[in-house]
């Protein structure tokens, strides 16, 4: 196996100038028209016109070219400036200059410079330039909002816009971590390698045995499910670890993939994908950060995400986890994201999970946990690359794939775990294996340790059980020195957390109190408003007048909460319905308009209507399940979809509008590019919502002109399923939309 290959070498600066190529045409990015404050107040908040600080759609003062910072860069995206985006100092004077980026200034028309966010972003060794070196700058910035041509920089080790670096680990948890494992017995250590599922534990067994971690499977949730019910839970085990003869904490995992999902009430985000297309970093982070906040109110300290797989196949029904196709996108929206939830400096009380590693969204035809072939170096380009970028942000841990690569299942692969993660990429977190990972697809447990796997995720095993199974295995199969260094990166990581601290840890009820708030609320809205891509806009149908008196509304998922959340929400495939609180686009659309006319298949036209929006997409589904064709057998996947087509009865509901003389507006709630090629003729607008969510107000923003659309496609759009898999720089790249693609108006 070769060592390892600078990645973004290997794209090469070529590549990362054309990663936003198709961006540049919006009008609103850059500019001094498009710079401006913003004033206070607004409609949701302090400054700007919509959301926040920063001016309604302001991207970057000046001509947003490298160094040209000064007093007139007001930087960031609709939120992602404020008074201290740009500033006097932003991106420095050398800001995309010889230093970063070549010759170009700023990489790109906005790439680091002026538009690289906080006061000091870029400093005076500022990284500017498309992508710049993996050793570039010493504190460099994100380059503002992605979506405003060329990307910010990702190898000064933060990624958005300027601010501290982690330091990780710190010479201090290494030695506490040290010192406290010499105190431990050989079953204490092996315990704390255990994160055990809620429901087969105990607060006696947490107690005897020190347990490491505990987790809630998909739908696994206490009988009251609110935040507080949560709370009250985990706290309860939190007691019991702190009554172990160590008192040391455990950390709590769950699926936060787009929110603290599980939870009843919680704020449920725009999944990654969605995310991806805003190209906002400062979003993404402020995103991360507030998810951070939701899941610490109810005690989960270890969300399992972000997910930074790259998604090279629209089959996969993981597609919508994932920020996008390109690796150097992935890589600045999962280190945007990481910062977020781990915070730039101190003690950090949730942990990031980058996932899943390694090369899950290049599978074969995209199958979930199949084979990803190619040879390293193309495995390295595409998929190692937002892993690199994550380590050096200071990720803490990060999860082992189902997926192999040339047939080793990365569960048990030692040269990529152990060689390339920990040695290559110089990582010193801990590497948590997935749901049962170190127990199926021909893993086994010892293969599973011996790889690199430091702690262990079981579905139905007790920690009594565990250990025995591992000691059994100690020393003949597994070392104890590899025990050891498993329970020392996980000390070091709880160190680092401020657990090892010798307190008590329970959960801040001014968090919980905050979960599923308005202000929480109002930021997932702005990101929905920001994710939106519109598709097609024939004859300027879009903004949509206020002044309008009758819409028709139709499809499934004009009035269905569960449909805009999708997979992850609530349970572990999601379901169509009020599985949480939110609103729903009819509901939104009823606050702005006078008479909204809703029939499910779009037959309430109503008297007067002269516009008829269907809102139709995909049905929830998650990993496996929403794989096309889908797995058959069992009761879990049945009745799924067997294409990526705009089925029958959405189509019916868009011709039934057409056919009744409406100018008639598509829009999309689906995880995935879909094939249009039954309504693209029907529609007059076609508008890509992903999954937004529970805040279906962001879609009606973007409809009537409040926010103007600046979302770009984050991944190819196929124009037939013939052509899947389908990505930028393939030799035959015909699309129906490019990367890239977005209109705005």
């Amino acid at each position: 196996m070769s060592r390892w290959i600078d990645t973004l070498t290997v794209l090469g600066a070529a590549a990362s100038a054309a990663l936003l190529l198709s961006c540049s045409d919006d009008p609103h990015s850059g500019g001094a028209t498009s710079s401006g404050s913003g004033g206070s107040g607004g409609t949701f908040g302090t400054g700007g016109s919509l959301y926040g600080s920063g001016g309604s759609n302001s991207t970057g003062g000046g001509n947003n070219s490298g160094g040209s910072g000064g007093s007139n860069s007001t930087g960031g995206g609709n939120n992602s400036g404020g008074s201290n985006s740009g500033g006097s100092n932003s991106g420095g004077s050398n800001s995309g200059g010889s230093n970063s980026g070549g010759n170009s200034t700023g990489g790109g028309n906005n790439s680091g410079g002026s538009n690289s966010g906080g006061s000091n972003s870029g400093g005076s060794n500022g990284t500017g330039g498309a992508v710049g070196g993996r050793t570039s700058g010493t504190g460099g910035g994100g380059g503002g909002a992605l979506a405003t041509g060329g990307i910010g920089n990702i190898a000064g080790q933060t990624g958005t816009g300027g601010g501290p670096v982690r330091k990780f680990p710190t010479q201090a948890c290494l030695d506490k971590a040290s010192s406290l494992l010499a105190t431990m017995t050989s079953d204490e250590k092996i315990a704390q390698l255990h994160q055990v599922e809620r429901a087969v534990t105990s607060a006696s067994d947490i107690t005897t045995y020190d347990v490491g971690s505990i987790y809630s499977q998909g739908g696994s949730a206490p009988s009251t499910n609110n935040p507080t019910g949560w709370a009250d839970m985990i706290d309860g085990f939190q007691k019991a670890s702190f009554a172990s003869r160590l008192k040391i904490p455990i950390i709590y995992g769950l699926d936060v993939v787009h929110g603290t999902g599980p939870v009843y009430g919680s704020t449920v985000f725009p999944h990654n994908i969605g995310l991806g297309a805003t190209r906002d970093l400062a979003l993404v982070e402020q995103v991360g950060s507030t998810v951070a906040d939701e899941a610490a109110g109810v005690g989960a300290n270890f969300p399992f995400g972000p997910v930074v797989a790259v998604a090279r196949d629209e089959r996969w029904g993981r597609t919508y986890e994932s920020f996008g196709a390109d690796p150097q996108l992935v890589s600045a929206m999962g280190v945007a994201y990481i910062n977020g939830f781990q915070k730039r400096s101190g003690s950090f009380t949730v942990l990031g999970n980058a996932k899943h590693y390694l090369g899950d969204g290049g599978t074969a035809n995209g199958v979930n946990a199949g084979d990803t072939s190619g040879d390293e170096t193309a495995l390295r380009a595409l998929h190692l690359t937002p892993y690199q970028a994550a380590v050096s942000a200071g990720v803490g841990s990060i999860m082992a794939s189902y997926s192999s690569w040339q047939g080793v299942r990365m569960h048990q692969n030692t040269s990529m775990i152990t060689g390339v993660l920990k040695g290559d990429l110089g990582f010193q977190g801990f590497v948590g294996s997935d749901y049962n990972g170190c127990t199926q697809n021909g893993v086994n447990m010892g293969s599973c340790l011996n790889a690199g796997v430091d702690m262990v995720m079981t579905s139905i095993t007790t920690t009594s059980s565990f250990l025995s199974t591992v000691r059994s295995l100690v020393p003949s199969t597994v070392a104890q020195s590899r025990i050891d260094d498993a329970a020392r990166r996980i000390l070091v990581v709880k160190c680092e957390m401020g657990l090892l601290d010798g307190s008590q840890h329970l959960v801040d009820r001014t968090l919980t109190a905050q979960v599923g708030s308005a202000a929480h609320r109002q930021l997932a809205r702005q990101a929905v408003a920001e994710s939106i891509v519109v598709l097609k806009n024939d004859g300027g149908v879009l903004p949509l007048s206020k002044s309008t008196t009758n819409i028709a509304l139709g499809g499934k998922t004009a009035d269905d909460v569960g449909n805009q959340c999708g997979g992850w929400t609530v349970t572990w495939q999601g379901k169509s319905g009020s599985v949480t609180t939110g609103t729903t686009v009819r509901q939104a659309l009823q606050a702005v308009v006078t008479n909204v006319n809703y029939a499910l298949d779009g037959s309430a036209t109503g008297s007067g209507s002269s516009v008829g929006i269907a809102v139709i997409g995909e049905t929830p589904y998650s990993e496996g399940c929403g794989d096309i064709p889908t797995p058959v057998g069992g009761n879990l996947c049945s009745n799924r979809p067997t294409s990526l087509s705009v089925d029958d009865t959405d189509v019916a509901v868009v011709q039934k509008m057409k056919n009744n003389g409406l100018k008639t507006v598509v829009v999309l709630v689906a995880g995935r590019p879909m094939i249009l090629d039954k309504i693209l003729p029907i529609a007059d607008a076609i508008v890509m919502a992903w999954l937004p969510g529970t805040e279906g107000a962001g879609i009606t923003d973007v409809l009537f002109g409040d926010v103007h659309p600046t979302g770009k496609l984050p991944l190819t759009w196929p124009s037939s399923e013939s052509q899947l898999p389908i990505n930028e720089g393939d030799a035959n790249y015909n699309p129906l939309y490019p990367y890239g693609h977005g209109l705005t108006y």
